[in-house]
């Protein structure tokens, strides 16, 4: 009986943290919600903005607490600071998203990821690296005693501001003019276009909204925890889980879905302490596959239009081509001989990279499919081959043959569930079942969990650095030939008639959804062995190799390349990862230029660097 007393309480105590938590969660992804909504765009840099705004309201309120004393200065210095993360992203939306309207989601998603890349540098710039500590707020410093139980009154004071905000855009999308045309947007703004709706400066008014609502997420945080540089990834996956639970677009349906995340995050550590990390994810899965357009979410319209929805055939290369990938594996045989270690191992993991970017671009490209988990099957390769090598004493080549059938096997598991969805909620429901694989390696004690699994090296004849080289060469090689030689046959033109056209291609009796479900294993038994190829090249693997980060890098390096031809994800993986080994080791800075970099690329060659080289060549060869 008396336990029981004592947990009553706790339980009020965990289910009002959870409320306080989820009325941040739901004031950062409002704003993601209504940015995606009008305008389209899946928003990477939206957990920046919350970042930049807890760091604003840090330096605002210490100056302005000086100037106009405590509270004024304090709460002045939240509101001004949620103001300048709003103009923050207009100047984005003016300077960079402008040019971009009509490219595919995806290039979207790649030039704010530059973004990320960029605000990260110029934080780490000006407020430097250590954690900030920020006074708490003024009349909010105490506690309240509810049944014998202490409770931040500041954390009543995030409780409450949730709901008001909810209150406060509900007003403005039905009782202003602005709101109805951003609501006509949302349902289809091509007719909000056609009808005289100005969509330029209704797009700026959108990113203005939403990057202040998510700058006040930021700057209401400071009283609660320290202001770092790891803020804007720890919130953006869960914005992103919050809005695609509740409904891309659905403002009410983020409100339902921050509840429902807040809850369980503060009751998960109690009731399943071991499942803490990736709960929100199987909650997420779980949606996605009963409900595929979220709790209160609609499909979204497609758009009638776009300069690049029209695609030009794949074409077989040509003798010039032929010629140059001769000549590209001619150079890699003879590297050894010219160049040293250093040299080697570079080539050895650029050709590693190049085979996992080729095989998340064949279900992109080929497939029709884009994946933000495609690192769960190189992490499994890489996992199966360490394991048999170190645990079974089974040789380095069954660990390499093992692994792309066991990464297979995975995909196809996942695949089930994955084709019944299309767009950023298929994409949202890989990297669900990606962190559900990455917390089971996290937290299993069979695969060394944190400390991961070392002394993966290649034994008996694949052991001297050569002999390595020339067996990552020769199975990367044939691996890449085998790729581009399925998108040429049946099987990959079938595949191509159900991305471009889902409904006529299955009028003519071809299975859209069996086949979509093979790319998925295809693609995951070549990102499996060059997991596994990865594990021997490092002698160790650890759970990083499953992580968001290794799947973002996958697709970055697809899109750098350009998605419209087979060559773009080879040199897509070489250009990124010379420019981040590279540049790391030249300055401290190497976000801010690699971020740059990704921004210009994407601007001035929106089909990537490999597609616009492919269309210089194209018309001089006409």
């Amino acid at each position: 009986m008396r336990g029981s007393h004592c947990f009553r309480p706790s339980v009020l105590i965990q289910f009002l943290t959870g409320l306080s938590h989820a009325s941040t969660l739901f004031l950062v992804a409002s704003g993601l919600s209504i940015i995606f909504g009008v305008t389209r765009i899946v928003n990477f840099a939206h957990g920046s903005f919350y970042m930049l705004g807890a760091y604003a309201a840090y330096s605002l309120s210490a100056m302005l607490m000086k100037e106009w004393g405590n509270a004024p200065g304090f709460w002045g210095g939240i509101v001004l600071a949620a103001l300048c993360v709003g103009v923050a992203g207009v100047l984005m939306e003016m300077l960079l998203l402008r040019r971009i309207y009509r490219a595919p989601e995806i290039f979207q998603l790649l030039a704010t990821f530059g973004v990320v890349l960029v605000v990260q540098d110029l934080a780490l710039f000006v407020w430097g690296r250590e954690d900030l500590l920020a006074p708490r707020a003024p009349g909010l410093r105490g506690t309240f005693e509810i049944l014998g139980e202490r409770f931040p009154q500041y954390h009543l004071f995030l409780i409450v501001i949730g709901p008001i905000v909810l209150g406060l855009l509900w007003l403005l999308f039905h009782r202003t003019r602005w709101g109805i045309l951003v609501r006509a947007a949302t349902e289809d703004r091509e007719m909000a276009a056609a009808l005289g709706v100005n969509q330029r400066w209704l797009f700026t008014g959108v990113l203005f909204l939403g990057s202040a609502l998510a700058g006040l997420g930021g700057a209401l945080q400071i009283p609660k925890e320290a202001v770092n540089l790891q803020m804007d990834v720890s919130i953006i996956v869960e914005a992103f889980v919050v809005v695609v639970i509740g409904g891309l677009g659905s403002l009410m349906g983020a409100f339902l879905a921050a509840l429902l995340v807040g809850e369980i995050n503060a009751f998960g550590v109690l009731v399943f302490p071991k499942l803490t990390i990736v709960l929100t994810f199987l909650v997420m899965a779980v949606v996605l596959v009963i409900r595929p357009h979220g709790l209160l979410g609609k499909p979204t319209a497609s758009r009638r239009s776009s300069e690049f929805a029209t695609e030009a055939p794949i074409q077989r290369a040509d003798p010039q081509m032929r010629f140059g990938a001769l000549l590209a594996v001619g150079l890699l045989v003879l590297l050894p001989f010219m160049a040293g270690n250093y040299a080697q191992g570079l080539a050895a993991e650029m050709m590693i990279f190049a085979l996992f970017a080729a095989s998340l671009h064949f279900v992109m490209h080929t497939g029709g499919m884009v994946s933000f988990g495609h690192a769960a099957y190189f992490g499994i390769g890489a996992y199966t081959a360490s394991l048999l090598v170190t645990k079974a004493a089974a040789g380095t080549l069954a660990g390499l043959l093992a692994a792309p059938f066991v990464a297979a096997a995975a995909a196809l598991v996942f695949g089930f569930f994955c084709i019944r969805l299309s767009g950023v909620y298929l994409a949202m429901l890989t990297l669900a079942l990606a962190q559900i694989v990455w917390s089971v390696v996290f937290q299993s004690a069979w695969t060394g969990g944190d400390n991961g699994i070392l002394g993966a090296w290649p034994e008996g004849l694949w052991a001297s650095k050569a002999a390595y080289y020339y067996l990552t060469a020769g199975l990367t090689l044939a691996s890449l030939y085998l790729i581009r030689h399925l998108v040429f046959t049946p099987f990959g033109y079938a595949l191509r008639a159900g991305m471009d056209s889902p409904s006529r291609a299955e009028a003519i009796g071809i299975d859209v959804r069996r086949l979509q479900w093979g790319s998925f294993a295809v693609a995951g038994a070549f990102a499996g062995l060059a997991g596994g190829l990865h594990a021997f090249h490092k002698g160790s693997v650890f759970p990083n190799v499953l992580s968001i980060p290794q799947s973002v890098d996958a697709l970055v390096m697809v899109l750098l390349g350009g998605l419209q031809t087979l060559i773009g994800p080879v040199v897509g993986a070489g250009l990124y990862h010379v420019l981040q080994t590279e540049i790391m080791r030249a300055t401290e800075y190497w976000r801010i230029i690699l971020g740059l970099t990704i921004i210009l690329l994407v601007v001035l060659f929106p089909q990537g660097v490999a597609g616009f080289i492919h269309s210089r060549y194209s018309r001089h060869a006409r």
